[in-house]
């Protein structure tokens, strides 16, 4: 099958297509026949050499895929042959073929075709599992969403503004910030010129975040704390802007905050599986219905991985970008859509 390769840690350039032996499903798994797979922040620390895959899993890029069930494997109830899935990945996405735990399998939506389904699961498991299970969101409550431009940002607004919770957004440019208004988010920051702390605590009377959902990491540390309204929950969930900071326990006492840090990708089966479940029953039928939606910024066919990662570098991307394996899309233009009318 081909699948894509990575020669050597390093930028775009050193990525490409090449043949491996196709993956065989073994007790508890599926093997699928890969329609699209999704590209992640992950997939560029992975080319870069910082982020190398659990143990045992498939050194292949992609931590999310779209497919068709190709082979089901021993022990394995609930799932066919044919039928039409998307599933959350420890890698191996970016392929015509890879393996999953049954139990990380979600079906296509309705409604959602079979190629922007890629877009979902990382970003629906993400968000439901961090903003939702972990810090609580609740109705009502305000999150603040760092990159709300991007794929888990886009989601993040429109699933918290479906919950009932309020949501600002920061975002390094006007066209971000208005996608983001249109997904429903209703503080706007441009933070390249504007103070995220000053800007939430004037739209929320001095109150501030009830949440504040974080891929910078180190650098935005001390203000994330300082934006925290009281019994505020900061959530980590990247490390963009470093790793190292010096926390004020002080400041965090004061608001009577938590800080929590999560990652997904190595998390063990049952743990993903449990997430997956949950998502299921409480994100999938809200996608079903209309009110949430996946923003789909890019797709592209396989053999252009290295465009997909320089788009994602320059972080001009509203939402997420796939690549198209051909697979079961031969009525289908792979295109680079530019504005947020390119979804589903």
């Amino acid at each position: 099958m081909r699948a894509t390769a990575v020669r050597e840690p390093g930028g775009p350039d050193v990525l490409g297509v090449g043949e491996v032996p196709d993956p065989v499903p073994g007790p508890g798994e599926v093997l699928l026949d890969v329609v699209a797979a999704g590209v992640n922040r992950a997939d560029v620390m992975q080319r870069q050499g910082h982020y190398p895959p659990p143990p045992g899993e498939s050194e292949v890029l992609g931590l999310e895929c779209s497919g068709v069930v190709a082979q089901v494997g021993e022990g394995v109830s609930g799932w066919a042959v044919g039928d039409e899935v998307c599933a959350l990945l420890s890698g191996g996405g970016c392929a015509e073929r890879v393996v999953v735990p049954a139990g990380q399998l979600l079906p296509v939506p309705a409604g959602v075709s079979l190629v922007d389904a890629a877009a979902l699961p990382e970003v629906a498991c993400t968000v439901w599992s961090n903003v939702f299970i972990s810090a609580g969101l609740r109705e009502g409550e305000l999150l603040l969403v760092h990159g709300g431009g991007s794929g888990i940002g886009t989601f993040a607004v429109q699933l918290a503004r479906t919950w009932g919770a309020r949501v600002a957004v920061t975002a390094g440019s006007a066209r971000k910030l208005e996608a983001c208004r249109e997904l429903g988010a209703e503080v706007l920051v441009d933070y390249t010129r504007q103070d995220f702390v000053e800007e939430v605590r004037t739209a929320t009377g001095g109150r501030g975040a009830d949440v504040v959902l974080d891929v910078v990491g180190a650098k935005y540390l001390e203000r994330n704390v300082a934006v925290l309204a009281p019994n505020g929950r900061l959530v980590v969930i990247g490390m963009q802007g470093g790793r190292r900071a010096e926390l004020d326990l002080g400041a965090l006492l004061a608001v009577r905050g938590a800080v929590m840090a999560t990652s997904l990708r190595a998390r063990p089966r049952e743990e993903k599986a449990a997430i997956v479940a949950s998502v299921r029953e409480h994100v999938w039928p809200l996608v079903e219905a209309g009110d949430v939606r996946p923003v789909v910024h890019a797709r592209l066919p396989l053999e252009d991985v290295g465009r997909a990662h320089e788009v994602l570098e320059e972080s001009s991307h509203i939402g997420k970008v796939l690549l198209l394996t051909g697979r079961g899309t031969t009525d289908r233009t792979p295109r680079d859509d530019t504005d947020l009318g390119g979804t589903a």
